[in-house]
Formats: C-alpha cells, structure tokens, sequence
C-alpha cells in the first residue's frame, strides 16, 4: 500500500486528530518542553493523529515567527511515537493566507512530514468560487487537502454544494472538516460527497 492508500484508509477506518493548543511560559514564549509532552499526550493518549496550527491559541504562530518550529516540534515527537509503538499517525498542518503564503505554509509543512494541510478560506472572504478553487487546486499541488468549512456562524462565509462538487474534483483532497453549526449547510457538502462519487476515498 502507498502512502496515500496508507492515509485514506487510516482516515477512512474513523480516528480521533485533536487541534494542539499552544504551550507558552508565564513571558508568553514558546514552552517547548510543554508543548512537546503535549503531543506525546495526545499520541500515547490514543490519538490518531494531531493537527498543528490550527487551533485557536495558534493563529498567532505565524506573526511570531513560530510556525516552523511548532510544526518541527510536533513533527518530531510523532516520528518518535510511530517508531515506538507501531502505529501511523497523522499529521495535519494548518495552511492560511493568500495564495503566495498558503502554498509556502503547505511547502513548509510537506518538507516537515506533514500529510496533509487543514486549508482555511478564511482569507479569501471576497474572492469568487473560481478564484477559491484556483488557490485551493495550488495549494493542492504541494501538498494534499483537508478541507475546512468556516461557516457564518463562526466568522466564515456561506460555500455551497456547488462549490464542494468542485472542490472534490481536485484529486489530492482527503477529507473535509465541518462543525454543523447550521445543519442545511452541512447536509450541502455530505449531498457533494455522496453525488462527487468520492464517499470511499474522502
């Protein structure tokens, strides 16, 4: 089995890949000796994976200048845990930004292990469905996609079925991350999943 067919089937089998919060010290600096027991946490725990950058005490990485070594870090206590136990994890990054710094994020994150990149449209609030598509198919380039649907609720904006049809049809897409908060738009994206033909694969 490749490492995609490896990926799909570790996402398919069901598994549970918590958001890493961030670890600071009292000076609001990176505790990397906390944050590394973190993931170790989250590993021996029985996680199936983790997911960095991406949770709410982590936007700011990126303004920091922490990005990279919070990606290293958590990367590395994986690899540690997969060797000892036996067991592949899955690594998800989180990708934001425009295009340019999406598809450096995703770079970055390939050349560190990472399976896939947790892509947020956060900032594209105004582009149309073509121009998300295109920064969502370059970004898909580098590395493969876990799709993210901020909803209205939550400071996202409204992407319908429509749209999930086509974003399924970018072949690097793995799975797609959606918190029901407003069920009709939801069901918009299981409806392109069961109609996109993909429902085994993603």
């Amino acid at each position: 089995m490749d490492a995609s067919s490896e990926l799909r089937a570790r996402l398919l089998e069901g598994l549970v890949i918590p958001a890493h919060p961030l670890a600071l010290t009292a000076e609001r600096r990176l505790d990397e000796r906390r944050q590394v027991a973190l993931t170790r946490y989250y590993c021996d725990a029985g996680a199936g994976g983790v997911a960095v950058g991406v949770h709410t005490t982590q936007f700011a990485i990126r303004s920091a200048g922490l990005l990279e070594p919070v990606l290293r870090l958590a990367a590395g206590v994986v690899r540690e845990r997969e060797a000892a136990r036996g067991r592949r994890l899955v690594k998800v990054a989180g990708v934001v930004g425009p295009t340019a710094q999406a598809v450096a994020e995703a770079r970055l994150a390939r050349d560190l292990g990472y399976d896939l990149g947790l892509l947020s449209l956060g900032a594209l609030r105004e582009a149309t469905t073509e121009e998300l598509l295109a920064h969502c198919r370059q970004v898909a380039e580098v590395l493969p996609l876990f799709g993210f649907y901020l909803q209205p609720a939550v400071g996202g904006r409204v992407l319908d079925e429509a749209f999930w049809r086509r974003f399924l049809e970018i072949g690097p897409v793995a799975a797609i991350k959606v918190a029901p908060f407003n069920r009709y738009h939801t069901l918009e994206v299981v409806r392109a999943l069961a109609a996109s033909g993909r429902s085994g694969e993603v």
